[in-house]
């Protein structure tokens, strides 16, 4: 029975799932695959449009199926965004709200009584598996919601796991070594943290390799067994450090590198923290030259992922295998002079690649708002499970199979902080994205106009009618979700209607109006 918020406590299917005794159920036998990056721009393929990266494994998925060209992450930061992905749920909902290493405080670990789609794949009968980065959770592994593989905790390639350093045993590969370096200088004149090194390993004893290897094995061994399979691929790149072998450190020549418009900015009429995080990242403490030696090594670390990715799709069976592709969230790589993510809702981080390829479905291009929490309740709805237990999810099935049904002409996105409490909400539609920031100024961007979100026009006054709709709209959404970020912008913002108490105390029953 589902509780208010939608939860589903499985527990009678939970113990199937431990004891082994699971049957598989009636419906049509789907098989998944589940390709995913971490910290992947999306203007880094060339499917999205840049010529001068090499991804012809993703180019090509992206011709064959549908490619998403406004997708997004709830929350640009990795464990909340893999959460969600997990259980269908926004972050607001399922409370996991930071990643460990800088964990200010929010819980970490879903309750045990959480609703994940492994599981309720699991109960139908599905092998499921999962190599590669977890990161969403920190006392609980993979295991623990139903998918097989070795257990790899952690923000980054977990170069020490004994499984890998197997590998590298089991074919005579050398260890992990880099040298070149590439980190600035720190506010408190301490050094930077690593930006990029080379990898002096082959490609064969690089941990993507060892990944797609991985996979490989688990996809043969699924397909020799009598049961649907959802396996998943999860590279820890092209996070950063940027850490990859000669051929690919070099692979870009640095000279010939566009570096992006964004990095004229000045944070004039930004919220300081932005200027700050500048500075944690070492922006303006390295040369130029070294910003587009970053891009290129960036784009160089995207193009072996893809490497590794077309062996896997090599492997599939293209007929019988439904595949996905996106990520957590995206990188800044010197926009806005920043790197990595973080408390500014940029389309650098937020806007990322999202493809589908189902078994029959046409090639083409949407523009639908989609997001990373859309893929729960696909994934239940094509293996013929419940998708309601995904409350924020909504199947992307019919729009992959071209059809038109009604959509929402816009997204919500969150934050809630890293390294420390910073909430944040998004709104973004067709033409303008609004930012409500409550410690500070918020943002008003016209992408028609402005696309690199260089010139915050919250403030200005012929804006007044676009943000003033904005907020009223941001608002309704967040009501009807009970996301509780609501209550702060119905004191201090023109929010249309209150139709509600707004001190919560339940002592007057007026009316209230904004």
């Amino acid at each position: 029975m589902a509780d208010r918020n939608g939860f589903l406590l499985r527990r009678r299917g939970q113990a199937a799932v431990q004891s082994g005794a699971v049957d598989l159920l009636p419906g049509p036998a789907v098989n998944f695959l589940f390709l995913m990056t971490d910290q992947h721009r999306v203007d880094t393929l060339g499917a999205y449009g840049n010529p001068g990266v090499s991804t012809p494994n993703l180019d090509r998925l992206a011709a064959t199926g549908t490619r998403f060209d406004r997708w997004y992450t709830p929350t640009a930061i990795c464990t909340p965004a893999r959460a969600s992905l997990l259980t269908g749920q926004a972050p607001f909902r399922h409370k996991v709200l930071a990643n460990r290493e800088r964990n200010v405080g929010y819980q970490e670990d879903l309750p045990d009584d959480a609703f994940t789609f492994g599981i309720a794949l699991k109960e139908r009968g599905y092998n499921c598996g999962l190599l590669g980065k977890w990161h969403a959770s920190s006392a609980k592994s993979p295991a623990d919601y139903g998918f097989d593989g070795p257990h790899l905790p952690g923000w980054h390639n977990p170069v020490d796991h004994p499984d890998y350093l197997a590998y590298l045993k089991e074919h005579d590969l050398p260890p992990y070594e880099i040298n070149d370096r590439i980190r600035g200088t720190l506010p408190n004149g301490g050094p930077g943290n690593l930006l990029a090194a080379r990898l002096n390993q082959p490609v064969e004893a690089t941990f993507e390799h060892y990944l797609a290897d991985r996979t490989i094995e688990l996809l043969r061994r699924y397909r020799s067994e009598d049961r649907p399979f959802y396996l998943a691929t999860h590279f820890f790149g092209p996070h950063l450090p940027y850490i990859v072998p000669d051929e690919y450190f070099d692979l870009i020549d640095p000279a010939g590198v566009e570096l992006p418009k964004s990095i004229a900015e000045t944070f004039e009429g930004k919220p300081p923290v932005q200027r700050n995080y500048s500075a944690h990242w070492t922006f303006d403490t390295m040369p130029i030259e070294v910003t587009r030696k970053l891009i290129a090594v960036y784009r160089g670390y995207v193009s072996m992922i893809d490497y590794e990715i077309g062996r896997i799709l090599d492997a599939v069976d293209e007929a019988g295998t439904t595949v996905f592709f996106t990520c957590d969230h995206g990188e800044f790589t010197g926009s806005h002079r920043l790197h990595d993510k973080g408390p500014a809702m940029y389309e650098d981080i937020y806007r990322t690649p999202g493809i589908i390829r189902i078994p029959g479905a046409p090639p083409q291009v949407r523009d639908e708002f989609v997001s990373l929490l859309d893929c729960t309740a696909t994934i239940l709805d094509l293996a013929g499970a419940d998708t309601a237990p995904a409350v924020d999810s909504r199947s992307l099935a019919p729009l992959v199979r071209g059809e038109r049904p009604e959509w929402q002409p816009d997204i919500v996105c969150e934050f809630h902080g890293h390294h420390f409490p910073y909430p944040q909400r998004m709104l973004r539609d067709d033409r303008y994205k609004l930012v409500v920031n409550p410690e500070s100024v918020n943002e008003l961007y016209d992408l028609a106009q402005d696309p690199d979100e260089l010139l915050n026009v919250y403030g200005h006054p012929e804006m007044a009618p676009v943000r003033d709709r904005m907020l009223g709209r941001l608002y309704r959404l967040l009501v009807e979700r009970d996301d509780r970020f609501y209550h702060w912008m119905t004191s201090m913002y023109q929010v249309g209607d209150v139709d509600h108490d707004p001190t919560l105390s339940g002592l007057d029953d007026q009316s209230y109006l904004s």
